[in-house]
């Protein structure tokens, strides 16, 4: 058993308890994601599986380094350390010092414009773990590039074989990656990188200095929208000396300007298919000028392909998938993102793809009500993806009407959704009733009362739930959603209220009923009138200690934020802030904390 199940059967009789307590110390992975724990209830736990080799925490409460210090030890083989948002750079020394036998570690900071520091300790940290294999770390939020490592390729262990770091400047990586290439038995497997911008130079350079790569992750975020030394056709006919790789995603972000790959075109997509068939899993984003005809020769060489995406192609249409019918029965994974010319007539042989188990078509806005009578024929699907579709009532009754085992359903921003589809869709106990975990109704506006009150009752398997932007929920359905101890509601672990302006400030009012949120690990509730009421925030905290309240519009579980202030924590008035605002206020990926003693209240600056 799990460690989960078996904290769930100690409570059943002492003799289960007796005999969970004997088997603790034998758990030898320790799974402790989306529980926002403390350093006193961290250190609890660990002590009861002192045997645990792989540990992961979310380290979002952890306010410096010794609570994660005290925890570490020579058993420790696979550390995973995400959302770091107080630990210092210091905290990989002491990873060196105490975890000599560590094969994977994954960090996620919060910079802190350090370059220099981080180089030593990062080079303190590779000289104490002989046997590390895997290394991922990631820096959010600073203004200088801190993955200059050049220095560090003395110090890189033998035994490296995956390595992620983001963010880093593609230049000197690639004069990084000519020197590094040259140290014995250095013989990379995966590498993933977020970039300034992909260029042809750091594409051969990877292929030439790693030609044993197996996985390739490249993103680049630029800042203009020059071509002066951009990807070409060139740069994508050198991936044919990677004779292993299995996957490779490269995708151009948006994040910082509406850049694509405009030296691109189908014929750098064919050199990927007749130079890379073995692959199983492709990513492909921002190819501007990629048709359906490169993206069917893909899958149509890659006989293995397991898992397919592409994201803004602008000139990606429905042909894509009929010209690969019966090819492609291996995929597993479909995403096509945010296609302007995809419709629903794409969709029309999906049927064929028979072991289809994942399916995203967010942002194409042109998918109507025909989509989801084809989607209702693939048994096999459990997580789907329909945002910004324009379904309606009608669509969601024929998806409902498949009897699909559905885990995870997103319907963000179909606006012409209303409560009657939501009915429709859960109607007559369907497989969705059992199976529906994780639910994003948001930016729905015609969402009311009466469409919570259906989803509480009938998906009796519901954790998540996303109701941002739906102003037509009021405060009744927060009171059903809180008082019900024995309901499917009492289920939920995170609860999504961002900018729901139909609850008062009292939608949450203290003292909370005896059952109130119970299991819930996560609410958000920024942009509402619920942020005025500053003084409740410590008193549910107290009553709910595992609950971690955001007020700053993040999505589900708190993103790592890119800096963390303590300023004083102050009213939102979300009356006076549009769509627009929002986004752009989201976007500068600043958040702040009460400057209390409680790091579990965040509010937007």
């Amino acid at each position: 058993m799990d460690l989960a199940s078996l904290c769930t059967a100690a409570c059943v009789s002492p003799t289960f308890n007796s005999a969970v307590a004997y088997r603790l110390p034998f758990v030898s992975s320790s799974d402790l994601s989306g529980f926002y724990l403390d350093e006193k209830t961290l250190k609890h736990v660990v002590r009861r599986v002192p045997g645990a080799k792989s540990l992961t925490i979310e380290c979002l409460r952890m306010r410096n380094d010794s609570s994660i210090i005290n925890v570490l030890g020579e058993h420790i083989e696979v550390l995973s350390l995400p959302k770091c948002i107080h630990l210092s750079y210091d905290i990989l020394r002491a990873i060196g010092e105490r975890c000599p036998n560590l094969r994977s570690l994954l960090i996620e900071f919060a910079g802190c414009d350090a370059p220099e520091l981080f180089k030593r300790k990062l080079a303190e940290m590779l000289q104490k773990v002989p046997l590390l294999e895997s290394l991922s770390i990631t820096i959010r939020g600073t203004s200088r590039d801190v993955f200059d490592v050049r220095p560090l390729g003395q110090f890189l262990p033998p035994s490296l074989k995956k390595l992620k770091l983001q963010q880093t400047d593609a230049r000197l990586f690639v004069l990084w990656l000519d020197a590094v290439r040259k140290i014995p038995l250095f013989n990379l497997r995966s590498l993933s990188l977020v970039l300034d911008l992909i260029s042809d130079d750091l594409l051969i350079t990877v292929v030439h200095s790693l030609p044993h790569l197996v996985e390739l992750d490249l993103e680049d975020r630029p800042f203009t929208l020059s071509s002066v030394g951009d990807l070409t056709n060139i740069g994508l006919q050198a991936l044919k000396f990677c004779e292993c790789l299995i996957a490779l995603s490269i995708v151009r972000s948006k994040m910082n300007c509406p850049a694509s790959f405009t030296r691109v075109d189908n014929k750098g997509m064919f050199h990927v298919s007749e130079g890379c068939k073995r692959l199983e899993s492709v990513k492909l984003g921002g190819f501007a000028n990629v048709t359906e005809a490169g993206y069917s020769s893909i899958l149509y060489l890659c006989r293995n392909l397991k898992k397919f995406e592409v994201l803004t192609s602008p000139l990606l249409s429905d042909s894509v998938i009929d010209n690969v019918t019966g090819v492609a029965r291996s995929v597993v994974e479909l995403k096509l993102s945010s296609c302007i010319l995809l419709t629903s007539e794409a969709l029309e042989h999906l049927s064929s793809f028979r072991k289809l188990e994942v399916l995203d078509t967010s942002g194409c806005e042109r998918i109507g009500d025909q989509a989801p009578f084809y989607i209702s024929k693939v048994t096999t699907l459990t997580r789907l993806n329909l945002a910004k579709a324009r379904i309606t009532d009608v669509g969601l009754a024929l998806l409902g009407a498949g009897d699909l085992p559905i885990v995870q359903l997103c319907i963000r921003k179909c606006e012409k959704v209303t409560d009657k589809g939501i009915k429709s869709l859960f109607h007559a106990d369907r497989k969705i009733c059992k199976t529906l975990s994780v639910l994003d109704v948001g930016y729905i506006p015609k969402i009311t009362d009466a469409a919570i009150f259906t989803i509480a009752t009938a998906a009796k398997a519901l954790t998540d739930l996303s109701l941002r932007f739906c102003n037509g929920v009021t405060d009744a359905a927060v009171q059903m959603l809180m008082d019900r101890p024995n309901h499917n509601s009492s289920q939920l672990q995170m609860l999504d209220l961002c900018s729901c302006r139909g609850l008062s400030a009292e939608a949450i009012m203290l003292p909370l009923p005896l059952y109130a949120f119970h299991r819930l690990r996560w609410l958000g509730i920024g942009l509402t009138d619920i942020v005025s009421k500053r003084g409740i925030f410590s008193a549910i905290c107290e009553a709910r200690p595992r609950l971690v309240v955001c007020g700053v519009c993040c999505d589900f579980g708190c993103c790592i934020v890119a800096l963390y202030l303590k300023v004083t924590l102050a009213p939102v008035d979300s009356s006076k802030m549009s769509t627009g605002a929002t986004s752009k206020v989201k976007s500068s990926r600043t958040t702040v904390s009460d400057n209390s003693s409680n790091p579990r209240i965040a509010i937007m600056s």
